[in-house]
């Protein structure tokens, strides 16, 4: 369905975190390894990230594949951070094809990206669209099952839960209405990420840098052919802080199939 990406670290380059890598997300638009339903992710593509000491994330996002984007190789050239996420998308039926339905969608200084689908859709909407309040049906940003999701999330973070407990909470919700899909999760608001594993790949690698400084990436799927890349289990939501990258949190509650 999509490939997505979430970096935490030392200032990096989009190009050396998205580009350079041989089989990293760039590649991945056209030539992905490992993705379980499509075979290239031509629908569009989007980065987010955070720059400075600004919370608000900028985002750059386009309807068409990210190689057909003359512009984005220069920005991602110049373009520095410590933080972002990144996705290429295959459209599922029946979802909008515009730069809108593109993650990462964004919200109060958050990124989110879903790599998957929900089964039903689009008649799957009205039973967790229903949950939700007029105003939040209007804040979608496109009409895809993607935007819905984001939208079940927010609702959860902006009562008060915890990253992982929102995520939870919405699996839990879709799982409660007796629907089912894919729900590939990335969540970040610059300083952590929260993602889901449940129905595709994902995996992470963690590093030392200088000084002990670290970095982490959770991917759809390994960007080069580095052994020390972790596969996380099916089921299972991973957690890891900026202040802490190379202890990644891997808590397997997911029952959703």
């Amino acid at each position: 369905m999509c490939r997505h990406l979430a970096y935490l670290g030392p200032p990096a380059s989009l190009k050396e975190v998205l580009i350079d890598p041989p089989h990293g997300l760039y590649r991945q638009s056209w030539a992905p390894r490992r993705q379980r339903f499509g075979t290239v992710n031509a629908d569009g593509f989007g980065v987010g990230w955070y720059a400075g000491d600004d919370p608000v994330p900028a985002r750059y996002r386009r309807e068409v594949p990210i190689w057909a984007d003359d512009s984005f190789a220069d920005i991602a050239r110049v373009t520095r951070t410590g933080a972002l996420l990144a996705a290429v998308r295959s459209a599922s039926e029946a979802t909008a094809h515009d730069a809108a339905a593109a993650a990462p969608f964004a919200a109060d200084g958050w990124l989110f990206s879903h790599n998957g689908r929900l089964d039903g859709w689009p008649a799957s909407w009205a039973v967790l669209a229903a949950t939700l309040s007029s105003a939040e049906l209007l804040d979608l940003e496109a009409r895809v099952d993607s935007a819905l999701l984001w939208a079940l999330v927010l609702h959860r973070l902006r009562s008060g839960m915890e990253a992982e407990a929102a995520v939870l909470g919405t699996l839990a919700a879709i799982e409660d209405a007796g629907l089912t899909g894919r729900f590939n999760i990335l969540l970040t608001d610059g300083r952590s990420i929260t993602a889901s594993a449940s129905g595709d790949t994902l995996c992470y690698r963690a590093v030392c840098y200088r000084e002990g400084a670290g970095a982490v990436v959770v991917a759809s799927e390994p960007a080069d052919d580095d052994p020390g890349w972790q596969d996380v289990p099916d089921g299972a939501v991973l957690t890891v802080s900026i202040d802490d990258v190379l202890n990644v949190s891997i808590d397997e509650r997911i029952e959703i199939r």
